[in-house]
Formats: C-alpha cells, sequence, structure tokens
C-alpha cells in the first residue's frame, strides 16, 4: 500500500500549494485595498477550517474593510482562528477580550486576554509577547512580574517591537527587576527612539537633558522632547520648560528645526552625542 501512501501525500501536498497560492492572492488583493477580493478568496478557506484566513476575516469585519463593520461577527471569526491555534487570530481575539466586542464592553474579559496573549507570545507572535511583557509590568490583570515581564520584552524588542526597547529601557531606569543601569536605559530608549516610539523619545529627550547615562545635550533633549510630544507621548511634557530653559534663541530654534527631521536624519544630527 506504499504507492497509495504516497498518492495521498502527494494529494495533500497539491492541496496546500493550492490554499497557499489562494492566500497569497487574497493578500496581494488586501495589500492593494481590494479587499472584496481578498474576502472573496478567504471565506472558502475559512470555512473549510484554515486559521489565518478566518483571523483575516474577523479583522475585516473588525475594521470595516470590505465590509460592514460588525464586532461581534469579528469575533465570531476571531474565536475560531484562535481556538485553531493561529497566533495572530489569538493575539487579536485577546485584543477584543480586552475591551469587549461592542460599545460598552459587555463581554470584556480582560483574564482570558492574558491568556491569549500568552498562548500567541509562546508560539512566537512578536506583538503578542509585547502585550505580554506589559501586562506582566503592570500587574493589574495577572500577577506582575518584572523579570518575566523583561524576558517577553527581550524577545519583542529582537523582533524590531519599539514599544518593547522603551519598556526594557524603563526597566533599567527603574530598577524593576534589574540593577538600575542609565546607560543600559539609554541604549534601549535610542532603539526605541529609532523605531519611532514617542514615549521612548521622550525619555531619550530627557536623559539628554539630565546627563543620565551619556553626557548632556541641551539641543538634543528639546529636540527629541518636541519630537515626542508632536507623536504624542504624555511623558515629554514635564520635562519641556526645563528642557527649554538657559537655551539661547538660536539653540531654540535649531531644536525646533531638528524635531521636524525626517527621522533617520534627525537620529544622525542629534540622536549619537
Amino acid at each position: 500500500m506504499r504507492w497509495l501512501d504516497r498518492l495521498r501525500g502527494k494529494e495533500a501536498e497539491t492541496a496546500a500549494d493550492t490554499v497557499s497560492v489562494e492566500m497569497e492572492r487574497a493578500l496581494a488583493a488586501a495589500n492593494a485595498g481590494d479587499y472584496e477580493t481578498a474576502l472573496a478568496l478567504w471565506e472558502p478557506l475559512a470555512r473549510a477550517g484554515n486559521a489565518r484566513a478566518q483571523n483575516n476575516i474577523g479583522a475585516c469585519f473588525a475594521e470595516g474593510l470590505g465590509v460592514a463593520s460588525d464586532r461581534p461577527l469579528a469575533l465570531k471569526w476571531l474565536t475560531l482562528s484562535a481556538e485553531a491555534g493561529d497566533p495572530v487570530g489569538q493575539r487579536n481575539c485577546a485584543a477584543f477580550y480586552m475591551q469587549g466586542s461592542d460599545a460598552i464592553g459587555s463581554d470584556a474579559d480582560p483574564a482570558r486576554a492574558a491568556k491569549l496573549y500568552r498562548l500567541a507570545a509562546e508560539q512566537g507572535d512578536a506583538p503578542a509577547q509585547d502585550m505580554l511583557s506589559w501586562l506582566l509590568l503592570e500587574g493589574e490583570i495577572i500577577p506582575s512580574d518584572p523579570a518575566e515581564a523583561k524576558s517577553w520584552a527581550e524577545q519583542a524588542a529582537e523582533a524590531g517591537i519599539a514599544a518593547s526597547m522603551t519598556r526594557l529601557g524603563m526597566l533599567y531606569h527603574n530598577a524593576l527587576g534589574v540593577d538600575r543601569d542609565p546607560a543600559q536605559a539609554v541604549y534601549w530608549w535610542r532603539k526605541g527612539a529609532a523605531g519611532d516610539d514617542a514615549d521612548a523619545q521622550a525619555m531619550l529627550g530627557a536623559a539628554y537633558h539630565m546627563g543620565a547615562g551619556m553626557p548632556a545635550d541641551r539641543v538634543a533633549a528639546l529636540a527629541w522632547l518636541l519630537r515626542a510630544m508632536d507623536g504624542g507621548s504624555a511623558l515629554a511634557q514635564p520635562f519641556l520648560n526645563a528642557a527649554r530653559e538657559n537655551l539661547t534663541l538660536a539653540e531654540t530654534t535649531e531644536a525646533g528645526r531638528c524635531a521636524k527631521l525626517p527621522l533617520s536624519e534627525m537620529i544622525a544630527a542629534r540622536g549619537k552625542s
């Protein structure tokens, strides 16, 4: 019967190839903004049990992409994806349970969300690792564990998640689960700032202002704080007035100019002092 086993194996490979091609076609359509085509391709795959297609349909209903927004229906699709073990589905389903699928959050379940984030994080999903790290540091939904928070933040940072880079800087700045190390804090804030995380830019500006972990640079301090403010960071505001004190008009003007540069140019100009 080995010939039959080989035939079955080849049929399975062909089916898998077909699914892969259809998923690629759907993704290309979605990336081009043609969500109607993407949904038409995802739907039969999702109904056949493809977990990533189920997640993608759920995301479309959540955001109103190609269909009318329907958060309860989005949650149903995302739950199917999560239960099938798709890490993106688990993470997106977790996001729903953090807030609830309706306007008043009547079905919010933060504890369930935390479990789903952990499942996705354990499968290597970097945004879920970032969220799990945050939950472990906050300690409101699950018990606080700064050491584990650091571990997950390191994994997410390795994958390029800027928020986790910023969090690692905070851990070293506040001595949470590690010895206080201003230089290491600055190392991570630089990386987060380069990833365009506004909170990292705020803390980098504060570090430049105080000369903590690196030499003080008053112009760089104000420039990074201004950029952080433009990016929506509330962490920048308490330092702004102090950072402006004793600057000349020329220095203030230069800081404002640098803050408006493209990020790569600003880093070159004021990121490595």
